[in-house]
């Protein structure tokens, strides 16, 4: 817990130092977030044509990136689908391994770029997006452990409760719809059913990382955040939320996705 809370202290403040800066700066910082998991990817699933295969992987990752920055959503979701189709090819034999790991980096990097966008409104989105899953991590861990109760997947992730799911899910939607009032959103009920469901999709990814951990046979995708294990383990469930709000967003309609993901 000490490592966890000393590395915290030192990414947090980067991360919205970033976000709130918002351009170039925060684009490269989930581009670097999607590439260390491109490499994590690689290393847990034991991928052959290792190099090939992170380059492609870094084609889809940096130029999405790029792309949404000059304001392509089309274009991104285009090459990341099509490196993606590649990656399969590449490695026949582990083409769903090749694959997911490509789109699995990109859901991490890219919609949280797309959201930010340029405004005062796309900060508010990621913001709103930080304070769900950011409170439903924590909260469930410490509602987990002081109530216990019937386990949410044991086989899968034995430590997780049912307990833990409810108490970050109802501090996920308190921290949601504390945000976007602050930041001035006057009708707060959609936030909160939309920080509701970004919770449950969080806690998803999650368990969908521990799922496949627990197919590689490993416990951590890598070890470069002390206390915390790899890049992909911090991210699986910010990963799914992100993604699952711009695609939100998109079915809302309109060509900003934080008004369309924030105003209802």
């Amino acid at each position: 817990m000490r490592h966890r809370t000393l590395s915290a202290l030192v990414l947090v403040p980067l991360v919205l130092g970033l976000t709130v800066f918002g351009g170039w700066p925060f684009a490269a910082l989930w581009v670097l977030a999607g590439l260390a998991i491109l490499y994590e990817w690689s290393a847990m699933a034991r991928l052959g044509k290792r190099t090939l295969w992170l380059t492609l992987g870094a084609v889809a990752v940096v130029v999405g990136a790029g792309m949404l920055v000059f304001g392509s959503r089309s274009s991104a979701l285009g090459t990341v689908l099509g490196c993606a189709a590649v990656a399969a090819l590449l490695v026949p034999r582990q083409s769903v391994w090749s694959l997911s790991g490509v789109l699995v980096a990109a859901a991490a990097a890219l919609p949280i770029i797309a959201l930010r966008g340029e405004g005062p409104l796309g900060l508010l989105a990621v913001l709103f997006i930080y304070a769900v899953v950011w409170a439903t991590d924590i909260f469930a861990y410490f509602v987990g452990r002081a109530l216990g109760g019937p386990k949410l997947w044991p086989r899968v992730s034995p430590n997780k409760t049912w307990s833990g799911a409810i108490g970050g899910a109802v501090a996920g939607v308190v921290a949601g719809v504390v945000v976007v009032a602050v930041g001035g959103v006057a009708d707060l009920w959609p936030a909160g059913v939309i920080a509701l469901a970004l919770s449950a999709v969080s806690q998803a990814g999650d368990l969908a990382e521990s799922a496949v951990k627990r197919r590689c046979g490993v416990k951590d995708a890598s070890r470069l955040i002390p206390g915390h294990g790899g890049i992909l383990d911090r991210l699986d469930g910010f990963a799914a939320a992100a993604l699952a709000a711009l695609l939100l967003a998109e079915l809302h309609g309109g060509m900003d996705p934080a008004a369309a993901l924030l105003l209802w």
